[in-house]
């Protein structure tokens, strides 16, 4: 059981809970502790529940014995504090004011999470942790088997990430692919077809890709989209058809669209 504690603002146990709207600073503790933030009631439940092991919860008071049941299942200290006083430490009003630092989980290696999988998205150099959330918990959603991420690509365990996907990047396998130029042929080499979303000439429509086989969807940056390297190497380039004047879209609505339409469930039997 959790012992509760009150405690101040000055407490050096509550460092791990400073600057959390500060990116920079959030990536430097968390790497260096090996650990990440959750935010909101269902989401440390949910991580909780995958097995994730808390370091410490930061609560106001009227959230304690809402998770009683989570706080029953390990001797993690729970800090309480006002919420006013939560909002003054974090930088950011947290909504659901319940918090917890957890300890990262040590990642699969791709080969494992590309294993009997059918259906995984390939996530090159997407730097908006909101994009990120989404593009996990549409992939969730729709029954993919996994993600894959480039060495640039953002953190899907940080705090922003995790809240936008509402917990899915506990539950959906994902690696980060260290050997980013060795990636199209590790793809090949498990069996499956890459599908390169591209706005690049002879991309054909989307609706058109033929589904009956193992695919890998790659998407590109919100910037500059998918690198020319990712293009040729890919060996179905796919374009989501679009009204005239309308040239893209956000590239988690994107993959939202392709993921539907190469969903799993779609595949014969």
């Amino acid at each position: 059981m959790a012992q509760i504690q009150h405690v101040t603002t000055g407490d050096e146990r509550l460092r791990e809970y400073l600057g959390l709207r500060d990116v920079s600073l959030r990536k430097l503790l968390e790497t260096e502790r090996g650990i990440y933030v959750a935010e909101g009631e269902k989401v440390v439940r949910r991580a909780v529940a995958a097995g994730h092991a808390p370091r410490s919860f930061l609560m106001a008071p009227r959230w304690v014995d809402s998770l009683q049941d989570v706080l029953a299942t390990t001797e993690a200290p729970c800090y309480v504090l006002d919420e006013d006083v939560i909002e003054q430490l974090t930088g950011f009003h947290v909504h659901r004011g319940a918090l917890a630092v957890l300890h990262r989980p040590e990642l699969p290696e791709p080969a494992q999470v590309l294993a009997g999988a059918r259906r995984v998205l390939v996530l090159e150099d997407l730097v908006d942790h909101t994009n990120v959330g989404a593009v996990f918990r549409t992939a969730a959603a729709l029954g993919w088997d996994g993600v894959l991420l480039s060495p640039r690509c953002a953190d899907p365990l940080y705090r922003r990430a995790i809240k936008v996907a509402m917990g899915a990047v506990f539950s959906l396998p994902y690696a980060r692919l260290d050997d980013w130029h060795a990636a199209p042929d590790l793809l090949r080499e498990a069996g499956f077809t890459t599908v390169a979303m591209t706005l690049g000439a002879g991309a054909e429509p989307l609706d058109t890709v033929e589904q009956d086989r193992p695919l890998a969807l790659v998407v590109g940056s919100e910037g500059h989209g998918l690198s020319a390297r990712w293009e040729h190497e890919s060996l179905v380039r796919a374009t989501i058809p679009m009204a005239e004047g309308i040239d893209s879209l956000n590239v988690a609505a994107s993959v939202a669209i392709a993921a539907w339409e190469l969903r799993p469930s779609r595949l014969t039997p």
